[in-house]
C-alpha cells in the first residue's frame, strides 16, 4: 500500500513557479535525482512531500542514489519512498522528513 493516491503532486510548471527555476533546471533536478518524478495521467509530476522550504528535500538525493545503487528504477524508488515500510513504522519519506536519514538509508541498502 502506498500513499501515492493521497499524495499532492506538482507538475514541472508548478515547480518552476514554486522554486523560481527554469523548466530545464527542474528537469535537471529530476535527472540528477535531487527530485524523483512519475508520470501521473501522462504528466510528469513530483510529490509535494519531496520539497521543504521551496527546495528539494536535501536528504532525498543521497537516498535516491542509494536506491539506484540497490537496483531500483526511479519509479520503484519513488514507490518505495511513498509506501509504508514496516521496519520504519511509517513511509520512508516521512522518516526522512523527521530527520531519520541514516535509518532510512540503512533500510534502503538492505533491500539490495
Amino acid at each position: 500500500m502506498t500513499d501515492a493516491d493521497q499524495t499532492d503532486w506538482l507538475t514541472v510548471p508548478d515547480l518552476v513557479e514554486m522554486l523560481g527555476q527554469t523548466p530545464s533546471r527542474i528537469r535537471r533536478l529530476i535527472d540528477d535525482r535531487h527530485l524523483l518524478a512519475a508520470r501521473v495521467d501522462g504528466v510528469l509530476k513530483v510529490p509535494a512531500t519531496f520539497l521543504r522550504d521551496a527546495a528539494p528535500l536535501p536528504e532525498l538525493h543521497g537516498t535516491a542514489v542509494v536506491l539506484a545503487d540497490a537496483g531500483f528504477s526511479d519509479a520503484e524508488a519513488l514507490e518505495w519512498l511513498l509506501g509504508e515500510d514496516d521496519s520504519l513504522g511509517t513511509t520512508p519519506i516521512a522518516a526522512l522528513r523527521a530527520g531519520r536519514k541514516a535509518e532510512v538509508r540503512r533500510v534502503a541498502q538492505a533491500l539490495a
